[in-house]
């Protein structure tokens, strides 16, 4: 059984959805609000451990209700949440999320606590990153806090995944020199790379740029497409599977968490667990919510 640590966000995400996505100055009645347990982080995490994984978690809250309740539902999933501080006078994080009945969706990030935890917290930690066999982090906590996990792990032979999102033009060199995968989507990877994604020659071509900054492996979520990835110099498309979608929030954190527990050190297995990880995907989209439409283990064989 693999052991994935993840340092990340942890928002309550409260949904609304609608019809069709309001234009500018448009006032629209809801077809439905509730809220969920979110965050990039701690949905990575539910994925994770939902596949079976060992799994840790490294963040933060705020010393508030919406905290609580969010520690009570990552406690349920038997996520250890040792590494998890609560820091008074910060907010923990939210996220408010538009649905439409297309399935798509826009996010509005209130990241609080989430950025407010330091290298030296994540440092105190360093034995939970040791004892990982992936350690996986996304941008929606802090810059510096994410390095030094990376650092740590590094060092212990950890292998590190990084998901550049929301993504940011300029990723410090530090934190790519420690990172052994990276996975973004389309539009992250031109932010990063300065490449329009329109085929698989502009892939292989994004693909170099981030292999020649030292990063082993590159996968590029190419949604109702599959995967595209590029690792020891093969490169190709796992496609993914046709379901109708009706709500793509966490599809992609779904496909990472899934895809890391039962993805091999060296990478050897790569194409199946990417395809393991678009099963959980595709079972992601066909559900609300972020956690609650994860899938478990047992759906997936």
């Amino acid at each position: 059984m693999s052991t994935v640590t993840i340092i990340g966000s942890i928002n309550l995400d409260r949904t609304i959805r609608v019809k069709q996505m309001p234009k500018p100055g448009e006032t629209m009645h809801t077809k439905e609000i509730f809220s969920a347990g979110g965050g990039k982080g701690a949905n990575q995490a539910v994925a994770a451990k939902r596949s079976e994984a060992k799994t840790n978690f490294i963040g933060a809250v705020g010393n508030d209700d919406a905290g609580r309740a969010m520690l009570d539902l990552l406690e349920h999933e038997d996520i250890d949440l040792s590494g998890v501080t609560t820091l008074d006078n910060q907010a923990t994080g939210q996220a408010y999320i538009v649905v439409d009945d297309a399935g798509e969706n826009e996010i509005m990030l209130h990241a609080g606590a989430n950025m407010t935890f330091t290298p030296d917290y994540v440092a105190s930690k360093a034995d939970v990153i040791k004892n990982s066999d992936f350690v996986i982090a996304q941008f929606e906590t802090g810059l510096e806090a994410t390095t030094k996990a990376f650092e740590i792990a590094h060092e212990a032979g950890v292998k590190t995944i990084l998901n550049p999102a929301p993504a940011i033009e300029k990723v410090p060199d530090d934190l790519l020199a420690v990172t052994d995968m990276i996975i973004p989507n389309e539009t992250e990877t031109e932010i990063l790379t300065g490449i329009e994604v329109t085929d698989e020659a502009s892939m292989v071509k994004a693909a170099k740029t981030l292999h020649d900054q030292g990063i082993k492996a590159v996968l590029i979520t190419i949604g109702s497409k599959g995967t595209f990835y590029s690792v020891n110099g093969e490169t190709g498309i796992v496609p993914a599977f046709k379901v109708k979608a009706v709500d793509t929030t966490s599809a992609g954190d779904t496909f990472i968490g899934a895809m890391s527990t039962v993805l091999n050190p060296d990478f050897s297995n790569l194409k199946d667990a990417i395809l393991y990880g678009n099963k959980a995907s595709s079972l992601t989209v066909q559900r609300f919510g972020a956690q609650p439409s994860i899938p478990y283990k047992k759906e997936l064989n």
